[in-house]
């Protein structure tokens, strides 16, 4: 019978705090097979589409996944970059920046893993990572500062599916949102100041946000309101008069109502309206 390697865990040992930093994801490539792939996984999370499996199973490979894959590839090819994604690359100077942070403000390393919801690095290879290095604490941090049920929650739903096939738990700690958090306001507010020291001020600053369907709303998820209250508080931080800003929602699919004012038509109505300059955050 083999024995037990007595040095894989030591009884004195304090345990090893890591953050999970997760954020939505990319494709791999700005082609339509990979798009394809990433979007469905994407469109497939019950968390995103709330509607029956079989229909939308065969509204997503009968329809979707047929169209909009090589539209949405032409869109990625417009901003990809020799890095890749803008995204895969902002968020993996945010996953070293925060590592930095953390080492230098406490004075020891913390490992910082990123996963994505969907597409690569996975979340499960960012919790496998975590255990590597010995981690049996982890903070999931996702970068979404407003909660939504379709991304914060299924995140958590992504990291607690995953961790069923372990037979050691971590303990776990979750970020739900930090849309009010002054240091995040901060942030917001230094980066439309030093917007506007290059290119100078503007008739009016929209916030536009990705947007949700206006059932989820109704039914309880407070996305809308963190929304407008991050707004709000930017918008005192800037000094700004009710009509030098505006908050609006952009991204909407399909035929169904989602959050209001929509950022298009809002940006139309400004042109007709006689605004001359629209700064756009």
């Amino acid at each position: 019978m083999t024995q037990p390697d007595r040095n894989t865990y030591k009884h004195d040992q304090l345990p090893q705090i890591g953050v999970l930093l997760v954020n939505l994801g990319t494709p791999d490539a700005p082609d339509r097979a990979s798009v394809r792939r990433y979007l469905k996984e994407f469109l497939w999370d019950p968390r995103v589409v709330e509607m029956a499996r079989p229909l939308w199973w065969l509204v997503l490979n009968g329809v979707i996944l047929n169209t909009r894959p090589a539209r949405s590839a032409h869109a990625y090819q417009k901003v990809w970059t020799e890095h890749g994604s803008p995204l895969m690359t902002i968020s993996r100077r945010q996953r070293a920046a925060l590592a930095d942070v953390i080492a230098e403000r406490f004075g020891t390393p913390v490992p910082v893993a990123l996963g994505m919801r969907y597409g690569n690095p996975s979340i499960r290879s960012a919790l496998e990572e975590l255990r590597d290095a010995g981690v049996r604490r982890i903070l999931v941090l996702p970068l979404y500062p407003q909660y939504s049920a379709t991304t914060t929650a299924s995140i958590f739903d992504a990291v607690t599916t995953e961790l069923r096939g372990w037979r050691w738990l971590p303990e776990l700690r979750f970020i739900n949102h930090y849309h009010d958090e002054p240091a995040y306001i901060g942030a917001l507010a230094d980066s439309v100041r030093r917007h506007r020291l290059e290119f100078g001020d503007a008739d009016r600053l929209l916030m536009s946000f990705h947007g949700i369907p206006e059932e989820y709303f109704h039914k309880g998820d407070p996305y809308f309101c963190e929304c407008q209250k991050t707004g709000r508080l930017l918008a005192e931080q800037l000094d700004l008069g009710p009509d030098q800003w505006q908050l609006t929602f952009q991204s909407r699919l399909g035929p169904k109502q989602w959050l209001q004012p929509y950022t298009d038509k809002t940006l139309e109505g400004m042109a007709q309206s006689g605004i001359k300059s629209v700064q756009v955050l």
